[in-house]
């Protein structure tokens, strides 16, 4: 019983390190992502400003997903974060990957075009490796929460195995007790009869000796 629980517990620990693992990479390149948009333009308009948007939430996703590793807490905001950035990161990389002039257009940035293309393409690359590793986080964590359930499910059951067992065992010993009891009732009950023949023999004896 002890050895299945290692062995389940051993089989969850990698990809909880993995997962950790890739969520500090999500976190780099999500701060990573806000430094293009911003100097691009200083305050920035309102794409620039749905890109930066998207790169928090992608920090906060990466952030709530060491939480949730930590406390094995948090699952299913984490999965929605994670849904809502992937979401957002499509869109994004669709408009700085197939719209790029009216992107560069719609963001204003007052520097040199051949930067602020520059700038763009950085900002569409690190997207792409945002989503890739997301997505990763993502397929990982719900693997990591179903393996975790399984844990839990087996320690649960191993519980139950040990309270049957004790169940059985104080059964048993009431009814071992019992049993003496009644036993040790039965030898009372014959040791009272013994007396009360020995005397009632003695009274029947003195009767007819007068």
């Amino acid at each position: 019983m002890a050895s299945s629980t290692k062995l389940r517990r051993s089989s969850c620990s990698f990809p909880i390190v993995l997962v950790s693992f890739l969520n500090f990479i999500l976190f780099i390149l999500s701060s990573a992502s806000l430094a293009p948009i911003i100097l691009l333009k200083t305050p920035p308009t309102c794409l620039g400003w749905a890109f930066l948007t998207v790169s928090c939430i992608s920090l906060l996703s990466s952030f709530i997903g060491f939480y949730s590793q930590l406390t094995h807490f948090c699952f299913m905001t984490h999965v929605s974060l994670l849904l809502t950035s992937l979401i957002g990161q499509i869109l994004a990389i669709v408009a700085l990957f197939r719209k790029e002039k009216s992107s560069l257009s719609m963001l204003k940035s007052p520097r040199d075009p051949r930067e602020a293309k520059l700038l763009v393409r950085m900002e569409c690359g690190v997207l792409m490796a945002m989503f890739v590793m997301q997505v990763g986080v993502l397929i990982l964590t719900c693997a990591v929460h179903s393996c975790l359930m399984r844990e839990y499910e087996g320690l649960e059951a191993d519980k139950e195995a040990v309270e049957r067992k004790r169940s059985m065992r104080i059964a048993k010993v009431q009814e071992e007790s019992m049993a003496n009891a009644a036993k040790l009732a039965e030898i009372k009950s014959k040791k009272l009869d013994e007396r009360v023949k020995s005397k009632y023999g003695q009274w029947v004896k003195t009767d007819f000796e007068g």
